[in-house]
């Protein structure tokens, strides 16, 4: 067991939830955040606390009242769908103040007294999409994209002081992002084909299985924390491993006739 502190965001549903309950059981003192602090009342942590990640005064605040973590497990986001011509630019503003904007407010603010303690871990939540942009989902996937950069040269900036990052990339998990997913991929413009297309070939990647639930993630989460050497980034799902995989391993062009392939996707 551990007694390691765990600052968490986006505890209200869905990963965060599940991964402040399973760091909770493995014996971190676990500090819950969400914007709304009433929908995490019933956690069974150390501690909940208010935290709007958008917020310099917020995030501010939350530093003075927690003091120093031993983790930091940046989840808080949300999604912004529909093509690039047509998705409003104030949308895509407002998701990346707080999945890319958000993640590193909270890495400054934390970020500098694990690196004079010598140790800590900064888990960002970034998502397949942040491995490939598939259509309709670009703007989200720029935001990912994004934390998957900054990520990465946090990595090699703070490594040297002892400080470890993780990037967990979750494929299809079944939680209520949707319920706060802005969507414009509706309607009958000249996307709405590609539309229908994408919606019926996106669950061929899971390979026909039931959607996994918030808990895989958090159980990847807190094992590459506890281990002792994990990679940098840790595809999360069937279907994220399949695309990293095959990513990873040709060039973008073999690997968008692949996706075709396997999708069945005419565009």
């Amino acid at each position: 067991m551990t007694s390691r502190r765990a600052l968490v965001t986006g505890c209200s549903t869905g990963i965060g939830r599940a991964t402040a309950i399973e760091l909770t059981s493995r014996g971190y003192e676990v500090i819950a955040t969400a914007r709304r602090p009433e929908t995490i009342e019933d956690l069974k942590v150390a501690q909940t606390l208010g935290l709007d990640v958008d917020s310099d005064e917020s995030v501010a605040a939350a530093l003075a009242q927690v003091g120093i973590v031993d983790v930091l497990v940046n989840n808080a986001g949300f999604g912004v769908e529909g093509s690039v011509e047509e998705v409003p630019l104030a949308d895509v503003r407002r998701m990346f103040e707080t999945n890319f904007f958000g993640a590193a407010r909270m890495i400054q603010a934390f970020v500098p007294a694990m690196r004079e303690q010598g140790s800590g871990s900064v888990v960002n939540v970034t998502s397949v999409a942040g491995i490939v942009a598939g259509p309709l989902a670009g703007y989200y996937s720029a935001s990912k994209f994004a934390l998957e950069a900054l990520s990465e040269a946090l990595h090699l900036e703070v490594g040297h002081f002892g400080v470890d990052v993780l990037v967990i990339e979750p494929g299809s998990i079944e939680t209520k992002f949707g319920a706060n997913l802005v969507d414009y991929r509706g309607g009958q413009g000249p996307y709405a084909e590609l539309a229908a297309m994408w919606a019926g070939a996106i669950g061929t990647l899971g390979g026909g299985q039931p959607v996994p639930g918030p808990e895989l993630v958090a159980l990847a989460i807190c094992d590459a924390l506890d281990a002792s050497s994990h990679p940098l980034r840790v595809p999360v799902g069937v279907d994220a491993e399949l695309v990293a995989g095959t990513r990873n391993s040709v060039s973008y062009e073999s690997f968008e006739a692949t996706m075709r392939q396997v999708l069945k996707l005419d565009w």
